[in-house]
């Protein structure tokens, strides 16, 4: 919340003679303007009831003045001091403006009015029911702060207490002082879902109130106590409602804005600022507030324009603007050299120290992502640039590393896509770019070429599927005489070369995709199939292995490789009778079959398990997925039940229990293994 820049507080004596009546003195600070008060501290009471005293001196016309619903605090804004004094505001053109926090603690600690103490030692008053011969109030009025004898407060005076209800003490919301007692229900307590139902319709009331007038300054006051209160979409129907009735308000638009970046709306923020400021030029808090929101943004130069409006600029906005262009100014000369990996951190830096909401620098670390040839990091990253609505005027043709500031995001957008081979997608993000900053050479020439890359790729992909493979493959080649990092035109000229026989050469090309894209799994597939064709068993098997991590349930991958892995196993001399793909986990009934088993070449995996054991139907679907998972690996159980005379030679006391073995010999033991432990130790021994 901020202060006017052209409100401001004064205190106001107040005359402390013995004429001067209690009437005079609530009088006095009804001078405030109490809807719009600043914030003071609650005095500590020492309980949310205050006792009343018997009073001297008062006169018969002095009154006692109840909570008015409107309020935030539940009292008159200005408290008494040891001086006695009021604090009132004086009425500027702002004096509507959001205020900040404000220091009005009372050097003495007097009671606020509707809590006065007496220096009387007469013995406190509670009402009980009807009117109290020493009451300095009458029988007619409720004082701020007192205990209500009901939770009905009659037009003559106070309703007689109910034996049959309790009180309660409430919340100081609605019409209701702070440290009233309502009426209570079940068994005279009020839940806090009660209370802050109370409160939410209380305020729905004040805020229904205010919609339904016609005073522009009364309906931006509700809004600041919405505003205060963190309602933001109350306080912005509040101010909307306050613009419609005064369209050429300053405070009006201004308080508009502080509520819409409450909302993280700072485009439209920005939008209403600009109007604010357009309206009163001289308007010194929307200045400031411009200022904050282009720094979010990363536009330094509208920032500083705006931040130097004010004499003396907000030193920690200052402090974040002098960081801000720094990394900014260090992130563009390494993005001209080159120097990708400077120029993300530099751009993660500039976001750190200030410009937290800026599509720019957050599309830059896009960018730098993509030359370091990060594609999957890039694209996720593209869903964290925010999303806001063209730049206003003011602003509209302001620059980042040359390019218009929203185009640049389109541009780098077309670059991941392009890359990942959503050429449909790339191209129209290349055209938006253009549309917005079509005299930029870098691009105008981008966009040309990727048009030229997408027709490229489309002729070659009707040639490839009506088997004109040559052709396709010369469609391919020109697609990368306008992009020669695109790894998807490599990995399909790479297919070309597969149908042509060319197996070396397709391993070359889809050598370049991989450089590009590291974890492309066409490119993996086809590397892999040509060094099966070329007989390098063992490059084949570490493709198909990477690639049955990134498609575990893929079977056709599973089969490859397990085909790799015998023929590998081949051509090393080792033994490979018996070895199967697709086997089902096999039972095990005797010891001999037992023997027999984990003497087999290779890995075996034994399950000792109990049918009757939970663990044990747990973990059963796991080991026959794993099964499938390797092809190469013979999986095994006994049922400890049905087979007791293996659990014994094997001593075997829990289940589940995995034992791997190898040629015959044990590996590992595992008891009651983790999902995650017996993959990976079934791998690693397979």
């Amino acid at each position: 919340m901020e202060m006017s820049h052209s409100s401001d507080i004064a205190r106001k004596p107040i005359n402390e003679t013995g004429s001067d009546s209690l009437s005079s003195r609530f009088h006095s600070a009804l001078s405030c303007e109490s809807s719009n008060k600043p914030d003071f501290k609650e005095l500590d009471l020492g309980s949310p009831i205050s006792l009343l005293r018997a009073a001297t001196a008062l006169s018969s016309s002095s009154t006692l003045l109840t909570t008015s619903s409107s309020s935030s605090s539940g009292s008159v804004a200005g408290r008494a001091g040891s001086n006695a004094s009021a604090i009132k505001r004086s009425h500027g053109n702002h004096s509507g403006e959001l205020l900040g926090s404000f220091d009005g603690t009372p050097s003495a600690r007097n009671p606020k009015p509707g809590h006065r103490r007496s220096s009387s030692t007469g013995a406190p008053l509670i009402f009980s029911g009807g009117s109290s011969a020493n009451s300095p109030n009458g029988p007619n009025l409720l004082p701020n702060g007192n205990i209500c004898p009901s939770g009905k407060i009659g037009k003559t005076g106070m309703a007689c207490r109910s034996s049959s209800r309790s009180d309660v003490l409430g919340t100081g919301t609605c019409n209701y002082g702070l440290g009233n007692v309502m009426r209570g229900g079940g068994g005279g307590k009020l839940g806090g879902e009660a209370v802050g139902n109370i409160q939410v319709a209380g305020e729905a009331v004040m805020v229904k109130r205010a919609m339904a007038s016609l005073d522009a300054e009364e309906v931006r006051r509700a809004g600041n106590e919405q505003y205060k209160r963190g309602n933001f979409v109350e306080a912005l129907c509040l101010y909307d409602r306050a613009i419609a009735i005064s369209p050429d308000n300053a405070p009006c638009r201004g308080n508009r804005a502080a509520a819409l970046m409450g909302l993280g709306r700072l485009d439209e923020a920005v939008r209403e600022c600009e109007e604010a400021v357009k309206l009163d030029p001289g308007y010194v808090r929307a200045h400031q507030r411009l200022g904050s929101l282009y720094l979010r943004l990363g536009k330094v130069e509208n920032a500083r324009r705006h931040l130097f409006t004010c004499q003396q600029p907000d030193p920690g906005e200052l402090q974040k603007l002098q960081a801000v262009e720094m990394h900014l100014m260090r992130c563009t000369d390494a993005r001209k050299v080159g120097d990708w990996k400077s120029a993300l951190m530099e751009g993660d830096a500039a976001i750190v120290a200030g410009a937290d909401s800026s599509p720019q620098l957050f599309a830059s670390r896009v960018e730098s992502l993509l030359k370091l040839r990060q594609l999957q990091e890039a694209d996720s990253a593209l869903s964290n640039i925010p999303k806001f609505g063209p730049s206003p005027p003011s602003c509209s043709q302001t620059k980042f590393f040359g390019i218009l500031c929203d185009s640049y995001p389109f541009f780098v957008r077309a670059q991941v896509d392009m890359a990942l081979g959503r050429f449909e997608n790339a191209v129209a993000a290349a055209e938006k770019a253009g549309q917005i900053d079509p005299r930029n050479v870098e691009v105008v020439l981008m966009l040309d070429n990727m048009r030229s890359v997408a027709r490229a790729r489309a002729r070659g992909n009707d040639l490839f599927n009506t088997g004109k493979f040559v052709e396709a493959y010369a469609a391919y080649g020109d697609g990368l005489k306008f992009d020669p990092s695109n790894p998807v035109l490599h990995c399909n000229r790479a297919a070309c070369r597969s149908k042509l026989g060319q197996w070396k050469r397709s391993i070359e090309d889809c050598n370049k995709a991989l450089k590009i894209h590291p974890n492309y799994t066409k490119a993996l597939l086809r590397r892999a199939a040509a060094n099966d064709k070329l007989e390098r068993w063992a490059e084949s098997v570490r493709d198909y292995e990477v690639l049955q991590k990134e498609l575990p349930d893929d079977k056709e991958v599973a089969e490859a490789l397990f085909h790799v892995q015998v023929a590998l196993k081949k051509s090393r001399g080792e033994e490979v009778n018996n070895m199967k793909f697709g086997g089902e986990v096999e039972d095990i009934y005797g010891v001999d079959q037992f023997r027999a088993v984990i003497s087999s070449p290779g890995v075996s995996v034994v399950h000792f398990m109990v049918a009757s054991n939970q663990q044990s139907k747990q973990i059963s679907p796991f080991v026959d997925m794993l099964c499938a998972r390797c092809p190469s690996v013979n999986f095994v159980k006994v049922d400890m039940d049905e087979s007791p005379a293996v659990a014994e030679a094997e001593n075997v006391r829990i289940v589940p229990t995995f034992k791997i073995y190898k040629n015959g010999a044990q590996m590992k033991e595992l008891i009651c293994p983790s999902q995650q432990v017996l993959e990976h130790s079934v791998r690693h021994y397979s």
